[in-house]
């Protein structure tokens, strides 16, 4: 990207966060949603890719239900950036309210107990809607509310701070994906301390990803989640997040056994199969929109 695109894309998301939080709730929902149908009418190199991965998840679809999967599909990736721009000005108590959970309970109780947690999920609805809905439940639950994630370290980088302030401001540590080992180390100590770790894992960015089955495709998942497990003893879960109505869904699964390092890759697998049943029953708010599958070449550009 020039200089001149990394302002213009720093002014872009300081509009997104100055102005879309200051509109009323409903109106900026209808100018979002408008764009997705925009966006998914347009069929940018993004949507191209959206409506390949979702073909994966419906095989059997034909063109004009993949048509209309690929438009809601825009539609909630498009509400997923207006819940980010307005999130800081949301209620925690009214997106808790709004919030359908289940299956958390185990992981607070291994908390309770001193036992860290990794929860890994796919890019599904509003994982940062969630994420204040966690920390909310643990403050109710009488633990330290925050939790660990890492993020993707974004160009220009007045983007990238833009993001790490706007997570931070909702009580998320963040650490960049390419701080390596400064990074693990920071996971762990959180996990180690009893603490929880939350990373989106449907998507690998490095070179030491696991081969799995995706959806019943080959891909590459990171080996991150299960790998902190094996270190720490934490308890790893997969979990899903969704849009429910005008609300959010997440729902947390069973813990997957990671009985040291040789155990990684078949945990992997596991939470690839969990990923896949969760993707299954809402692939509308998968937001996939850049390549997971090992038969896709890498797209030239980002997300449209």
């Amino acid at each position: 990207m020039t200089a001149s695109g990394e302002r213009l894309a720093n002014l872009a998301y300081g509009a997104g966060w100055g102005v879309v939080k200051a509109l009323p709730g409903g109106v900026a929902s209808r100018i979002f949603d408008t764009a997705g149908v925009l966006a998914a009418r347009r069929a940018g190199p993004g949507v191209l890719r959206l409506r390949a991965n979702l073909a994966r998840v419906v095989p059997d679809a034909g063109p004009a239900e993949l048509d209309a999967l690929v438009r809601d599909g825009m539609r909630s990736y498009a509400r997923y950036w207006c819940e980010a721009f307005r999130l800081p000005v949301m209620d925690p108590a009214a997106i808790v309210t709004g919030t359908a959970g289940t299956g958390l309970e185990p992981a607070l109780e291994a908390m309770r107990a001193g036992r860290g947690v990794v929860l890994a999920l796919p890019h599904s609805g509003n994982w940062d809607a969630a994420g204040v809905w966690v920390i909310e439940i643990m403050r109710r639950a009488g633990l330290h509310p925050g939790f660990s994630t890492v993020v993707e370290r974004l160009r220009p980088a007045a983007v990238y701070e833009r993001f790490v302030g706007y997570r931070e401001s909702l009580g998320f540590e963040v650490f960049a994906s390419d701080d390596g080992a400064a990074a693990y180390r920071g996971l762990v100590a959180r996990l180690r301390a009893g603490g929880l770790v939350c990373l989106v894992a449907d998507r690998d960015l490095s070179a030491a990803g696991v081969d799995v089955t995706l959806l019943g495709e080959r891909a590459r998942m990171p080996a991150g989640p299960a790998r902190l497990a094996a270190m720490t003893g934490a308890l790893l879960m997969p979990a899903h997040t969704s849009f429910d109505g005008r609300g959010w869904r997440i729902d947390v699964g069973d813990a997957i056994d990671v009985a040291g390092r040789a155990a990684v890759p078949a945990a992997t697998q596991t939470l690839a199969d969990a990923f896949t049943a969760g993707i299954r029953t809402s692939p509308q708010d998968w937001h996939m929109l850049q390549p997971v599958f090992t038969t896709d070449a890498p797209d030239p550009v980002g997300v449209a």
